[in-house]
């Protein structure tokens, strides 16, 4: 047990709840629920301690208890904190699932984690219910409080599983990140106690546009409130015309963000909603795109805190710029904290020169180097020991420290694209693309992006029977919509005779980054980005 008398993220809740029962603990506004809600919808503590009671106590009567897996498809709504309270309250493990996928994405995702049962809301219940198949009972979470499937599987989790969330890696397959309650707890500890600029006081109000199946809000906004007694404002997705709007009715004091979304902020006119001076004290988040950082704190007059973590590094290798020197508009994201050792090694794994361009190796000082990272990948343990070969975690992100002892962000070593928060392993695009008949071969690599912060770029080699047109570039990007979220789907589609290798027969990934980067200057690529948006993801 920690110090706060918190063993897990329930019996933090417990501990909020009885302290600040009356205080408002989640929030949406109204145009974040209007598909669902005629008003915005608040939630006390002591109303949500029912509501998760009555929850756990339906699903104790089922069977459900420790060691069980749940996955949730409940979007970024008020139940879906519920039900992860009172799942952690039964030792059962959530799985977050992101219905915007595919049904082969979700399918082995929900064939992958073990779950005995998987919840979602009315809206989702064909698409979420058509992966499960045999894999798992179906519930259809409605206003009624139905029975739930009595428990048929087996629990599979460790004892102290809290969350096995899943992210993109670079060998294609999403991974299985094991969260243990350590893991969130010591989140919570260390955000509302770094100080400086992301100061926390009582009754501050969190607002975050962030989906809940990524590690930001799942475990770093959610137990930032629950462990000071604040207020969650949880937004279903970033809407840039009606934000500022957002954040003045809900009386947000704190918000969090992605690089995207200055951006998008700073092209719109000024309007009576921007915020107003001295409401909000910071936002926290990573990724805000070098040109605007100063920009977006000299028109909106808030911070922007950037600063470093990943799913599997969790509070254990966490470094934010919430002090000065921040030297905003050079990618900073702050000095490293105390506990935390780490190394920055060239492509050979040697120590890189002071102020030399490396990959970033971390871990924890002392007797347990893991602390606060994740417990490993589900059902992947090659992989597990790959990230922490030689006893230090492997992030795949090139940096540079300063003089001064400061992070500068670089690039990534790692073949991923960053698209408005969404990591895309290429990998993985390559392969639906090479499933296309057409298809002969195929890269893919990030290109910037003005609001997106990078797009995915597609090199096409076509069969004999293919030829480099339009209409085979948009059957192309189609046939990916088909296996893939939106989102992964190529925006630019480049046909080229062949792919440069290196002398091993792989991809020669930096030359292909270059070759895109020209393409696109020269107008050689194929713009499909209109076509990327959630209503044209088509589903299997």
């Amino acid at each position: 047990m920690n110090k706060s008398g918190a063993d897990s993220v329930s019996t933090a809740f417990e501990a909020a709840a009885a302290k600040y029962a009356e205080q408002e603990f989640l929030h949406v506004p109204v145009e974040s629920c209007r598909g669902y809600s005629a008003h915005a919808l608040t939630l006390p503590y002591a109303e949500a301690r029912t509501r998760v009671e009555a929850i756990a106590a339906r699903l104790r009567t089922a069977g459900y208890g420790s060691g069980h897996r749940i996955a949730v498809a409940l979007d970024n709504r008020i139940e879906f904190f519920l039900y992860f309270l009172a799942l952690n309250s039964l030792g059962i493990s959530i799985v977050p699932l992101n219905a915007a996928m595919s049904t082969h994405e979700l399918s082995f995702i929900l064939a992958h984690c073990d779950a005995a049962l998987v919840l979602t809301h009315e809206g989702h219940a064909g698409h979420v219910g058509g992966c499960v198949s045999r894999v798992a009972a179906l519930h259809v979470v409605t206003e009624e409080a139905r029975a739930f499937p009595a428990a048929a599987r087996p629990p599979v989790a460790a004892p102290n599983e809290a969350a096995l969330l899943y992210t993109s890696g670079t060998t294609g397959a999403p991974k299985g990140c094991i969260l243990s309650n350590e893991y969130f707890l010591e989140i919570g500890r260390l955000y509302t106690g770094l100080g400086g600029y992301c100061r926390f006081l009582a009754g501050d109000r969190l607002a975050t546009p962030l989906p809940v199946t990524h590690m930001n809000a799942l475990a770093v906004s959610f137990m930032a409130m629950l462990m000071t007694g604040g207020c969650l404002i949880q937004l279903d997705r970033f809407h840039p015309t009606t934000w500022w709007q957002s954040l003045r009715t809900s009386r947000a004091t704190v918000f969090h963000y992605l690089g995207v979304m200055p951006a998008l902020l700073l092209k719109a006119p000024p309007v009576p909603q921007d915020p107003v001076e001295g409401a909000l004290r910071f936002g926290f988040g990573a990724g805000v795109d070098a040109r605007h950082h100063a920009a977006f704190e000299a028109r909106f007059a808030v911070p922007l805190i950037e600063a470093w973590a990943m799913t599997e590094t969790g509070a254990g290798a966490w470094i934010t710029a919430n002090r000065e020197p921040r030297h905003v508009g050079q990618r900073c994201f702050g000095k490293a904290p105390k506990g935390l050792t780490y190394r920055i090694v060239d492509e050979s794994g040697i120590d890189a020169a002071p102020g030399v361009v490396g990959e970033l190796l971390v871990r924890q000082d002392g007797e347990n180097p893991r602390r606060g990272f994740f417990s490993g990948y589900y059902r992947d343990e090659r992989a597990t020991e790959q990230a922490w070969a030689g006893g230090w975690f492997h992030t795949g992100d090139l940096v540079r420290v300063g003089e001064d002892g400061c992070f500068f962000f670089v690039d990534r070593s790692k073949n991923v694209i960053r698209r408005s928060g969404e990591n895309i392993a290429a990998v993985e695009v390559e392969s639906a693309l090479q499933a296309h008949p057409d298809v002969l071969a195929a890269a893919v690599c990030p290109v910037p992006d003005e609001l997106r912060g990078e797009e995915v770029f597609a090199f096409v080699v076509l069969r004999e029977s293919g030829s480099p047109t339009l209409e085979n570039a948009l059957r192309i990007q189609s046939h990916c919509l088909q296996s893939l979220a939106y989102y992964k789907s190529p925006a630019y589609v480049a046909f080229r005779p062949e792919l440069p290798q290196t002398a091993s027969q792989k991809l020669a990934r930096a030359q292909i980054k270059g070759l895109a980067a020209r393409a696109l200057e020269a107008g050689e690529a194929f713009d499909l980005r209109n076509l990327k948006r959630r209503a044209a993801a088509v589903r299997e």
